[in-house]
């Protein structure tokens, strides 16, 4: 399994349009094969900072998606509300304590 980090940093004016946005794509995201769990966190101290939270049941299942016409689509209407430029990071799980 793959876990999949992303940080987004929006345009104070923009936060509600990315809401609105997510909103519209969670479900499509979250039903796409390969795709086990996704979650949107928000900052605390700052609250235009953004992470997606995804498990993907391999890299080549996230690999799809990142060339699907879904995140392709997504994706152009996401960045032109960046403040930053996004950080992503694929990674694995090393320990689980629950």
């Amino acid at each position: 399994m793959i876990v999949r980090l992303v940080k987004m940093e929006f345009k104070p004016e923009e936060i509600e349009n990315f809401k609105i946005l997510f909103d519209e794509v969670k479900e499509h995201i979250r039903k796409f094969e390969g795709c086990e769990f996704l979650e949107l966190l928000n900052g605390i101290e700052n609250e235009n900072i953004f992470f997606t939270h995804s498990y993907w049941s391999s890299t080549e299942a996230l690999e799809v998606y990142r060339n699907s016409e879904l995140f392709k689509t997504t994706w152009a209407k996401t960045k032109v509300l960046f403040n930053a430029k996004p950080e992503a990071w694929s990674v694995e799980k090393f320990v689980t304590l629950q």
